[in-house]
C-alpha cells in the first residue's frame, strides 16, 4: 500500500525546516510562527478553562445558595399560609427541598463600624439544603442557630466589624411593626452563631442568617414570609418545573427562576467567554500568516532545488507534499507545546498565582472584584479538542499556496539564472 508521505519527501520536509546560515532569516520567521501558535493556543486553553471555571464555581454557588424556583407575593404583605403550599409544590416531581425565607435590608453596627447586610430568615433544618452555606459551620454554630437565636454572619462582615463568635451584632431596618404612629424602625441585637465561609465576598460580606421566627419578628411579617425557595434534583433542567410551579399558583403569587433572576450575569459572562475567544484565536491567525510568508521566502529560495528535483521525476504533487508538511510541521509541533503548555498551566493555576504575587508584591485577583476568593480553572475536553483542530486546520490551509506555487515552478525558468 503506497503512503501518502514517502520517506523521501518526509526527509526533504524536515531538512527544509533546518534552515542553513544562508537562509536565517527564513529560519527566523517560521521560529516566530511556531511562537506565535504555541503561545495562542496555550492562551486559549487557559482562558477558556478559566472562564469555564468561573461560570461552574459562581453558578454552583448561587444555586448552593439560592432556590432554584422562587415564589414571591405581587403586593407587599408576603405569603400567608406558606406551610401549605410548601406542601403541594414539594409533592411535584424533580422537588428535592421547599423552604420558606424572609428576607430584608438592614444596617449592621458593631465597634462604631456600620455595614448593610442582607438578612435572610430561615430554618435551621433548611440549611442543610444550602450546601455551600452547611459546609462551612461545625456542629457548635449550627445548635447556636437552632437553640440560642444566634445569627450567622461572613467571614468578611466578621473582620470588619471586629467581631469573633460569641459576640454581639445590632441590626437596624425601617420594615418595623407598625403602630399608630407608622412603622417605626427596628432595631436590635443579637448573639453571633457562628461564622461561615462560603468563598464567595458579596455572600461573606453583606449577608446574615436568622431563624425563620426571629426574622418574621424583626421585619414585622407576622406569621408570613417573603418567599418559598424552591430546590430541583436538575438545575440546569429548571423551566418544565417553573412553570408547572406558576400553573399551580393563586393570581396573588409569582415564580421566578434562577436562570431568569441571574439573566444578565449569565449573558455577560457568555459575551465575555466568546469575545475573548475571538481576540486569542487573531493571536493563531497572524501566526498562521507568518507561516504563509515564511514559506513563500523559503519557496523562491529553494527553487533550484525544486527544479532539480522536478528534471529527477519528481512529480507535481509531491513537490506539493513536501512543502505543506514542511508549513504543517510548525503548526502540528507548536499546537503541541501550546497544548501541553496550557494544560500544566490550569493544572496549578493557584500555585502560579500565588508565585506571581509573592514575586509582585500585588494582589492578582482580588475578591472584592472577582467574586471568588481562589481563581478555578475547568479544562473541558471539547474546549480543548476545538482549539487544537483550529490551530492545525489553520496552518494546513496557511501551508497550502505555497505549497501550490511550489508545485508550479517550472524546472526550465528556475535553471536558466542558476
Amino acid at each position: 500500500m503506497r503512503h501518502y508521505f514517502s520517506a523521501v519527501e518526509s526527509l526533504l520536509a524536515f531538512r527544509y525546516i533546518r534552515a542553513r546560515r544562508a537562509e536565517g532569516f527564513i529560519s527566523v520567521i517560521a521560529w516566530f510562527s511556531l511562537a506565535g501558535i504555541t503561545l495562542g493556543v496555550a492562551t486559549l486553553i487557559v482562558v477558556m478553562s478559566v472562564m469555564n471555571g468561573f461560570r461552574a464555581e459562581l453558578v454552583g454557588r448561587i444555586l448552593g445558595l439560592n432556590g432554584h424556583v422562587s415564589v414571591y407575593a405581587n403586593d407587599v404583605g408576603g405569603i400567608a399560609d406558606y406551610d401549605e403550599l410548601a406542601l403541594k409544590i414539594a409533592e411535584m416531581p424533580n422537588v428535592i427541598a421547599v423552604t420558606p425565607q424572609i428576607e430584608g435590608q438592614a444596617m449592621a453596627t458593631q465597634n462604631t463600624v456600620s455595614l448593610g447586610a442582607v438578612v435572610r430568615g430561615v430554618r435551621w433544618s433548611d440549611l442543610a439544603v444550602r450546601k455551600p452555606l452547611w459546609n462551612s459551620l461545625d456542629e457548635d454554630e449550627i445548635a447556636g442557630f437552632r437553640d440560642k437565636n444566634g445569627v450567622l454572619i461572613g467571614h468578611a462582615m466578621a473582620f470588619k466589624l471586629g467581631v469573633n463568635q460569641g459576640d454581639n451584632i445590632t441590626l437596624t431596618t425601617a420594615k418595623g411593626k407598625p403602630t399608630a404612629f407608622g412603622t417605626l424602625p427596628s432595631r436590635r441585637t443579637f448573639p453571633i452563631a457562628g461564622i461561615f465561609d462560603v468563598g464567595m465576598y458579596e455572600y461573606d460580606s453583606s449577608f446574615v442568617f436568622m431563624p425563620l421566627g426571629l426574622a418574621s419578628d424583626f421585619f414585622g411579617y407576622d406569621g408570613r414570609v417573603s418567599a418559598l425557595e424552591i430546590y430541583a434534583a436538575t438545575p440546569e433542567q429548571i423551566g418544565p418545573l417553573r412553570r408547572l410551579v406558576s400553573q399551580s399558583l393563586a393570581s396573588n403569587l409569582s415564580a421566578f427562576d434562577w436562570i431568569e433572576r441571574n439573566r444578565g450575569f449569565l449573558n455577560a459572562l457568555r459575551v465575555e467567554r466568546n469575545v475573548m475567544f475571538l481576540i486569542l484565536t487573531l493571536i493563531i491567525l497572524v501566526a498562521a500568516f507568518n507561516i504563509i510568508s515564511s514559506m513563500i521566502m523559503l519557496v523562491r529560495s529553494k527553487n533550484a532545488d525544486i527544479a532539480v528535483l522536478r528534471t529527477m521525476g519528481a512529480s507535481s504533487g509531491s513537490i506539493m507534499r513536501v512543502f505543506l508538511m514542511t508549513g504543517a510541521s510548525i503548526g502540528i509541533v507548536g499546537t503541541t507545546m501550546g497544548t501541553m503548555l496550557g494544560l500544566v498551566f490550569c493544572w496549578n493555576i493557584d500555585a502560579i498565582k500565588q508565585f506571581i504575587e509573592k514575586m509582585s508584591g500585588a494582589e492578582l485577583f482580588a475578591a472584592e472584584i472577582y467574586f471568588l476568593s481562589n481563581l478555578p480553572a475547568k479544562i473541558d475536553p471539547q474546549d480543548v479538542l476545538m482549539v487544537i483542530l483550529m490551530a492545525l486546520g489553520l496552518s494546513f490551509f496557511a501551508s497550502l499556496y505555497p505549497a501550490w506555487r511550489a508545485s508550479r515552478v517550472a524546472p526550465a525558468e528556475a535553471l536558466r539564472y542558476e
